[in-house]
């Protein structure tokens, strides 16, 4: 059984930084690690994903060039680095893992419980 607990939210001002954490218990190491978010009254979106060898990322066209996602297989931790934060970032994140590498969020087997990011203006 995998486990996902998600944390590094909090309240940030507009062009500030973030760092996400999905710490995984289970056996995670061929699993695919995404991010998504929903604001509210919003639908969960794709935000970031990779494959469990590092080799192929995937990423929204809001966050290209600001977020970044990473894993550290030794920690069973994947992260999701937010530079230039906006005031439209503002959702819940959640972490994911899936058995591939995917952009759709039903195909995600394991999911964290989010934590709150707020960017201010």
């Amino acid at each position: 059984q995998v486990q996902l607990v998600d944390s590094g939210g909090g309240l940030v001002q507009a062009g500030g930084s973030l760092r996400l954490s999905c710490a995984a218990s289970g056996r995670t190491l061929l699993y695919a690690m995404g991010w998504f978010r929903q604001a509210p009254g919003k639908e969960r979106e794709f935000v970031a994903a990779r494959s469990w060898s590092g080799g192929s990322t995937y990423y929204a066209d809001s966050v290209k060039g600001r977020f970044t996602i990473s894993r550290d297989n030794a920690k069973n931790t994947a992260y999701l680095q937010m530079n230039s934060l906006k005031p439209e970032d503002t959702a819940v994140y959640y972490c994911a893992a899936s058995r591939k590498l995917t952009t759709t969020g039903e195909e995600y087997n394991y999911w964290g419980q989010g934590t709150q990011v707020t960017v201010s203006s």
